[in-house]
This record gives structure tokens, sequence and C-alpha cells, in this order.
């Protein structure tokens, strides 16, 4: 199930086992706030179909999907780096972490071994976007090299301040060699 190894992360394909860990990740108010105000994803909504949704890009994509993060065994959060609703814009790099791994660096360490390796296996170009308002996760873009495009809609998630960054960062040439993956 490991995907790829960083310094201090583990980022892992996601199993059935994996619903109480995100369920448990979504009913933090703190770490829903930008995702839909604060409210817990129902637990049905992640059995059924979230989950199942992150279980389908393994079967369909080798170095695309949702991956689950740990450190030192513990389970942190996830990242996502997949083809963007709008393929054009490029492949969509984005990550959803606990409180207590807010502020460790380690979404700028998972987005970054997820950027290597998709550069390194033909990705030309990432994206990525944040609510204008979610600030800490524009620093970590801009840590990661990501350049801002311009505001958008953000139509995937409720509330009534939609509006959102995109940002995005073009393939180094030549690309970067891919970290340690399984």
């Amino acid at each position: 199930m490991r995907f790829l190894q960083t310094d201090r992360l583990l980022l892992r394909r996601f199993g059935e086992g994996d619903a109480e860990r995100l369920i448990a990740l979504d009913a933090d108010p703190e770490v829903m706030r930008f995702i839909n105000g604060g409210a817990p994803t129902a637990a049905e909504a992640i059995r059924i179909d979230i989950l199942p949704r992150f279980l389908r890009y393994h079967a369909a994509y080798d170095h695309f999907g949702f991956f689950a993060a740990e450190t030192q065994g513990e389970f942190i959060g996830w990242f996502h780096f997949r083809p963007g609703r709008d393929a054009s814009l490029g492949t969509e790099l984005g990550y959803r972490l606990a409180r207590a791994a807010w502020g460790r660096g380690y979404a700028v360490e998972g987005g970054r071994a997820l950027l290597q390796h998709g550069f390194a296996h033909g990705v030309r170009r990432a994206i990525a976007r944040t609510l204008v308002a979610n600030v800490r996760s524009q620093r970590v873009l801009e840590k990661l090299g990501f350049a801002l495009q311009g505001e958008v809609v953000e139509e995937q998630f409720p509330g009534s301040d939609r509006r959102a960054l995109l940002y995005s960062i073009d393939r180094p040439d030549p690309p970067s060699p891919a970290p340690n993956q399984a």
C-alpha cells in the first residue's frame, strides 16, 4: 500500500479499513472550517461515497489518487494528486491534515513529494485551489513554488464566500527525480 516515502511521511494508498480515520479527521470543526464551514462530514457519506471514490482512483491510475499520510505510524490526514476537474488546467494537488499536524511542514513535504513524483512521470503542470480566507494554505502553495494565477469561484465547497485563488506550477526542465517509491 506504500506509494511514496519522505524523510518524515509515508504516503500510502487508502484501504477499506481507513473509514474511521477519515471520519475522525472530518469531525474536527477546525479541519473542516474552509471546506464546509466547520460541519463534520457524515460518517455514512465517508463510508459509501468518499472512501470508495478514493479507492477507485487507485484502481484507475498508477501515479494519481488520494493518499493517506502517516508519520511514525500515525494517520495525520491525506493528500490528493489527480487529474483536475478541468484537465486543460493541469493535475490537481490538495491535502487535508489533522490539526495536530498543522505548522510542522507536513503539507509542504507531502506536496513536494507528489509534485516531484508527478513531474518525473510526465505531469507538465500542477494546479491547486484555496479559498481566499485560507492564508495558511496560500503560504504552503507559495513554499512549494506555485504561482498565483487569479481568483475563481470554488463551486465544490458550500458556503457564502467561495472566492478562491487558483495557483499553478510547471514542471522544471529537466524534471526532478522521483522520491523513493515502493
